[in-house]
């Protein structure tokens, strides 16, 4: 046990550790991907006396990147991008492997803002962000940490979207590695991930059946995708909302309906939002939606329900189940709101399996290899995962998989590259 981890990290309780230690074991063992790279890392060193500060969802997965990062060379240190998400076993298990933790389930927002920031304080070479939560701090309230920052690697479509919003303003001070636009991440993670933990949150909260219900889809990304997917297999009708002409259209030709929000929400028994964006249902919905609703949201910040708008129609409020709040309205009809409105499948779930973050996860070590080799001649730019490592990765999960693949002949590469 480090000494140093255990003086410097804020945690709710170090005697959890041994659950942790088992959480993060679990999940090693079913992150093949991942523990090649570890193995790259071992022998590698790449980030050999420099300092990583990762913010995440912090649970068994993370934490197991993270010691990844860890056998590297990095001095690691962590925190929480979900105050829900957090699990403190893990967390106390990583501050007994030497990693500087700042996380606790549940603190009050300022103590959970406290927390990302302390993670900063540590004067990281490298960072992994989630949501940008490290990049709008840095270029928000503390400029002052800038200086060391060499660059990092983003983990979602939200946070890509803000640090896009920053180059586009030429404001972003280093280089960000998009890994949610690589292909194994929003082809995998985004649609199978999201795909079964939104409705592994869902069902064990409200312990309800899907087969005959209506599903109500908010966006029509690859999220989307996965959760009207995982949605029709459970047996139910989906409803898909978009304002993308182009994603309406694939979603009708899907199978599924595509409605307004206004209309949907009066038919969906179900609603599930994968935006990214704030306010896609709202308080003219809240006016015609169907009693016994209930209410998620599977995008990064617990700003697509519209909660300030839902309590002001609430006649009153109240916590029925674990993560479920009903909100009833003056004319009797009830609405249910699941874990806050935050992430549904790490509020009220485990997150992804094991076996999709495997892919993930490894692709944010080597992205961050990536723009730590590469920092000086990127610029501050927001840069898209190499083709390469997305591959590698790929192949590296058809190994663990045992399955081979076919090869071009040189034949069939040159013609490929002719026009004739």
């Amino acid at each position: 046990m480090s000494t140093q981890a255990v003086q410097n990290s804020i945690i709710t309780d170090l005697s959890l550790a041994p659950e942790g230690h088992l959480k993060i074991d679990w999940v090693e063992a079913h992150m093949p991907v991942l523990n090649r790279v570890r193995k790259q890392f071992e022998v590698e060193q790449p980030f050999k006396g420099l300092k990583v500060s990762i913010c995440l969802h912090l649970e068994a997965k993370t934490a197991y990147l993270a010691k990844v990062v860890q056998a590297g060379g990095a001095e690691v240190t962590i925190t929480g991008s979900n105050p829900l998400s957090t699990q403190d076993d893990v967390c106390a298990a990583l501050v007994e492997d030497g990693i500087t933790v700042f996380a606790k389930y549940n603190p009050e927002p300022e103590e959970f803002k406290q927390l990302i920031v302390k993670a900063l304080e540590t004067k990281p070479d490298l960072i992994i962000d989630d949501g940008s939560d490290f990049a709008s701090v840095l270029h928000g309230e503390r400029p002052d940490l800038l200086e060391t920052i060499r660059g990092g690697a983003e983990e979602t479509t939200t946070g890509i979207i803000r640090l896009k919003a920053l180059e586009k303003e030429g404001t972003l001070k280093f280089p960000m590695v998009a890994v949610n636009d690589a292909y194994c991440k929003y082809l995998f993670d985004n649609r199978y991930g999201t795909g079964q933990s939104a409705w592994d949150g869902l069902i064990r909260t409200t312990n309800l059946v899907v087969a005959g219900k209506t599903v109500v889809v908010v966006g029509y990304g690859w999220c989307g995708k996965g959760v009207a997917m995982r949605a029709k297999g459970l047996g139910a009708k989906v409803v898909v909302t978009e304002v993308d002409a182009i994603r309406a259209v694939e979603a009708h030709m899907d199978g599924f309906d595509v409605l307004p929000m206004i209309e949907a929400a009066k038919v969906g028994d179900f609603f599930i939002t994968v935006t990214g964006n704030n306010s896609v249902i709202r308080g003219e919905h809240y006016d015609v939606i169907k009693d016994g609703a209930i209410l998620s949201n599977a995008g990064h910040f617990d700003v697509e329900v519209n909660k300030p708008e839902l309590a002001e129609r609430a006649v009153s409020i109240r916590t029925v189940r674990k993560n479920i709040e009903e909100y009833k309205f003056k004319d009797g009809r009830k609405v249910y709101l699941i874990a806050e409105g935050r992430l549904v499948n790490l509020g009220a779930a485990d997150g992804h399996p094991a076996e999709i973050m495997d892919t993930t996860f490894a692709l944010q070590a080597l992205s961050l290899k990536y723009v730590n080799d590469h920092y000086k001649e990127i610029g501050s730019a927001v840069v898209n995962v190499p083709y390469e490592l997305d591959e590698q990765v790929a192949r590296y999960k058809l190994d663990s998989l045992g399955i081979q693949i076919d090869t071009l002949s040189e034949e069939q590469k040159a013609y490929l590259d002719s026009w004739k």
